[in-house]
């Protein structure tokens, strides 16, 4: 056994230990996660490990950041959250580095995050509570969630009631409008598109498109250049992913000419963070979404 391993072991067994110890001596807290499982903990969570950004982002416009210890290479909005010790990333974390952190409890997806991680966690002790967004009420609800876990109820009742407005002014805006035909790009290559579990297309729909992947059963299925263009998608959106990834290319979409997003000069970039994040920054998505589709709309 290597000095790193027993190092990692011994580690573990102490946070199990105190995990124990603790359970014994405080009240219990149970907490139903999205998945329907419910998370029990010695106590309220004083020291979170966030492996999702967008819950990140959530604990931030609660005013709950005080509470992360701890947050994937991934978590970098708000700025702040860049100064936050990492983990690694959301796929395969450093168990090692988790551990070193205490947290008695750790935020995950089952969409981003390997099972095995789940595992390792609750050997050793680590409560993990589980989320999932593919709706839009699926985003609030979480916002509501965390306030709960927090204690920041105060702060999640307005926050979702602002965005609640804001989608609604959304609604009334492209209410009477023709719905264009949208293709909406994830990925170029290979295309990747969403699907009829992804809350990219309820945001096209609120934003008054119509998705043509939208009966895809599949989240984020992939495409063929050849199904897409079949489809003559009115509105073409192509999905940037950040900073440091480059400005998305449309050279190849400008080639299909015949095509009635490009010959009206409907093909457009738009930032991904916002659309596949179900922080509260989803309704800037779905703002920049509806201004995208109808333009005519928000002048």
């Amino acid at each position: 056994m290597t000095n790193r391993v027993m190092v990692v072991t011994v580690a573990a067994m102490a946070l199990a230990v105190s995990c124990l110890v603790a359970s014994g001596s405080a009240a219990a807290f149970t907490a139903r996660d999205m998945l329907g499982r419910d998370v029990a903990l010695a106590a309220p969570p004083k020291r979170i490990i966030s492996l999702v950004p967008s819950v990140t982002e959530i604990l931030y416009a609660l005013h709950a950041e005080h509470l992360l210890v701890g947050v994937t290479d991934f978590c970098d909005f708000p700025p702040e959250a860049k100064r936050q010790p990492k983990v690694g990333g959301m796929v395969a974390p450093s168990l090692e580095a988790i551990i070193a952190l205490k947290p008695d409890l750790v935020i995950a997806t089952t969409e981003g995050t390997r099972e095995d991680t789940f595992t390792q966690l609750s050997r050793v002790g680590v409560p993990v509570y589980l989320v999932a967004a593919h709706h839009v009420a699926d985003a609030t609800s979480l916002m509501r969630r965390l306030g709960e876990l927090t204690g920041r109820e105060g702060a999640a009742g307005p926050l979702v009631a602002r965005l609640e407005q804001r989608i609604e002014a959304v609604k009334i805006a492209v209410r009477s409008l023709v719905r264009p035909r949208v293709l909406y790009v994830l990925w170029p290559e290979p295309l990747i598109v969403p699907g009829r579990g992804s809350i990219v297309t309820e945001l096209i729909q609120l934003a008054g498109g119509q998705s043509l992947t939208a009966d895809d059963p599949d989240a984020w299925p992939r495409y063929s250049l050849e199904a897409a263009v079949a489809k003559s998608p009115e509105v073409i959106l192509l999905a940037n992913h950040g900073a440091g990834t480059g400005a998305v290319s449309m050279d190849k979409w400008r080639r299909l000419a015949s095509l009635p997003a490009v010959k009206t000069g409907r093909l457009l970039s738009v930032d991904g963070d916002l659309m596949h994040r179900y922080g509260p920054r989803f309704v800037d998505g779905l703002e920049q979404l509806a201004r995208a589709i109808h333009p005519e709309a928000f002048r």
